[in-house]
């Protein structure tokens, strides 16, 4: 009796040290450290793939904190914190740069932009150029010019094209992000936007692009991140910079319609100027 007892309470304990092993292996570990990443919202659907993976991959959870790219710079200044700053145009870089909140030799470019009118699938209002944005009663949709990158493209775009007084009286909305002014389009908050080309990706059954005529596009946009003074792991914050500019993560970018090349941009925009950095 007593040797049946003690086989079973050894068959008891193998089986309970077998679970404790598999739910090991089998549950997923902790992220060990976390970094806060300030970026502009123009990424934000590569940004969200690209976190997870760089957790499942190095245990890092990376915190996204996504918005208009002058409004996030001023939030790091004002809060002195933030591990890498990602912003969607080098003019938002070069301010972090002169207010020495990056380290200048990190700075990476990741992608490349260039400005489209986008309205709703289907093309309902007939908008076929950059003029058509002055029709009457058109209900036009832009971002920030001061905060926003493509906001700041847009209205040069404009006025630039001798556009901006005969289209400003349309725009209805001004939003705060990329990411808030490419939704306005499927909810059928405006007509028509002036955003990024890569928001037809965002929303293929509810958004269509519309390029605009390139010799009329002034510039090319692009991805670009640099470490933070305040990072307290600037190895880790230049790794997952690292990370966005890989192979690994191309693909997430070219899945939604970002350029990798200038190359690839200059299709649409060959003689558009694009900012240098340094």
């Amino acid at each position: 009796m007593h040797q049946k007892t003690a086989i079973i309470t050894i068959l008891a304990v193998v089986i309970i040290s077998a679970l404790i092993t598999a739910q090991l292996y089998l549950t997923p570990a902790a992220p060990s450290k976390t970094i806060t990443v300030f970026a502009g919202a123009a990424g934000a659907p590569v940004y969200r793939e690209a976190a997870e993976q760089f957790k499942d991959k190095y245990r890092v959870e990376v915190k996204l904190q996504l918005g208009g790219s002058g409004s996030l710079l001023s939030a790091m200044e004002i809060a002195k914190t933030g591990d890498l700053y990602i912003p969607t145009s080098p003019e938002f870089l070069l301010k972090a740069a002169k207010s020495g909140i990056i380290d200048l030799t990190s700075v990476k470019k990741l992608v490349y932009l260039v400005p489209a009118v986008i309205v709703q699938k289907g093309n309902p209002y007939d908008v076929r150029s950059l003029d058509d944005l002055s029709k009457p009663g058109l209900r036009v949709g832009m971002a920030d010019p001061i905060s926003v990158c493509i906001g700041l493209y847009a209205k040069e775009l404009l006025e630039k094209n001798g556009l901006w007084e005969s289209v400003e009286g349309n725009i209805v909305v001004y939003t705060q992000s990329a990411e808030a002014l490419a939704a306005l389009i499927p909810i059928g908050a405006v007509d028509v936007i002036i955003g990024w080309h890569v928001f037809e990706e965002w929303y293929p059954d509810k958004a269509e692009r519309v390029w605009i005529e390139p010799s009329k596009v002034s510039r090319i946009g692009y991805i670009v991140g640099a470490v933070s003074v305040f990072a307290e792991d600037k190895a880790l914050a230049k790794k997952f910079l690292d990370f966005l500019a890989s192979e690994e993560v191309a693909g997430i970018w070219k899945k939604y319609g970002y350029f990798v090349s200038e190359q690839e941009a200059r299709k649409y925009a060959p003689n558009a100027v694009i900012e240098d950095i340094t």
